[in-house]
């Protein structure tokens, strides 16, 4: 597709691959080392895999890509025409990609604007979908990245994890950290606030939790015209469930993604995690 903004992300947006095929999204991947194997998300590594070792206490860690990694994606974006790319990504506040794509932008051949979305998984992915529609309408750099700002502003994600330790071990956890002296007693629902991955309140048994996720979900969607994904790790059965229930309770739902994560999200919530992204359109 010939446009003259070109949208980059990177591989925690978890968008489909027609998805991004269609819009001409180019995500660039983060790595997940396993012991001493280093393997690229979405490529080298499948959730399954990551789950596996988890749960063989095997060494998880992840990182970000090289700054030579997104250049590499810059100087391709421009000779396929591009005069300006807009490069969003997961919240610079629990991982340093965005300050990997800051460095790269500073010799790119064309302008890039480089975005922190402070948000991760699907919440991620649409605000890149919200600035491949402005791009393929002819938009202006600025405004490509302001339409992935609003979205990024107007969206929230909140999930559930089986047990907080994969969180804690990674160091990802900030005001969650009151609840590890009585992580056994209670199910914790975490969002994402400010970019980090924050307590949102306590819950005594995993159902209540996942049916609280629901009701947090149908009171973030608000009236109008919303986007929602679903997201898990080894819990697919779950996820189809609220999904389902959201697809009933939600009539001005316009689009509805069920994803498992991937290998880097993964590592951090360990299997049985459960999320809800709500878009706002």
């Amino acid at each position: 597709m010939s446009r003259h903004v070109a949208i980059v992300t990177d591989s925690t947006a978890y968008l489909p691959a027609q998805t991004m095929e269609r819009h001409a999204i180019t995500a660039v991947p983060l790595t997940v080392v396993i012991g001493d194997r280093a393997l690229e998300e979405g490529t080298e590594i499948s959730a399954r895999s990551l789950a596996e070792a988890l749960q063989k206490r095997r060494s998880v860690t992840t990182s970000r890509p090289a700054p030579e990694v997104f250049a590499a994606a810059y100087r391709a974006a421009a000779e396929a025409g591009a005069r300006g790319i807009v490069s969003l990504h997961l919240s610079a506040e629990v991982s340093g990609t965005y300050d990997a794509a800051l460095l790269a932008a500073q010799d790119a051949p064309v302008p890039v604007r480089v975005v922190d979305t402070r948000m991760v998984g699907m919440a991620l992915g649409f605000c890149a979908l919200a600035a491949a529609e402005v791009a393929e309408a002819g938009g202006s750099l600025d405004e490509v990245a302001a339409a992935a700002e609003k979205r990024a502003a107007n969206t929230s994600a909140f999930f559930y994890v089986d047990t907080l330790d994969y969180l804690r071990r990674g160091g990802r956890i900030g005001a969650a950290q009151a609840l590890l002296g009585s992580a056994l007693a209670v199910k914790p629902l975490l969002q994402l606030d400010g970019g980090r991955i924050e307590l949102r309140e306590k819950v005594r048994t995993a159902s209540k939790a996942i049916a609280r996720l629901e009701e947090i979900a149908v009171e973030q969607a608000g009236t109008g015209p919303v986007d929602v994904a679903v997201h898990h790790l080894c819990a697919p059965d779950r996820a189809a469930v609220l999904a389902e229930r959201l697809r009933e309770r939600l009539p001005t739902l316009e689009d509805l993604q069920v994803t498992e994560v991937g290998a880097v999200i993964g590592a951090h919530t360990g299997p049985g995690l459960l999320a809800v992204v709500i878009s706002p359109r």
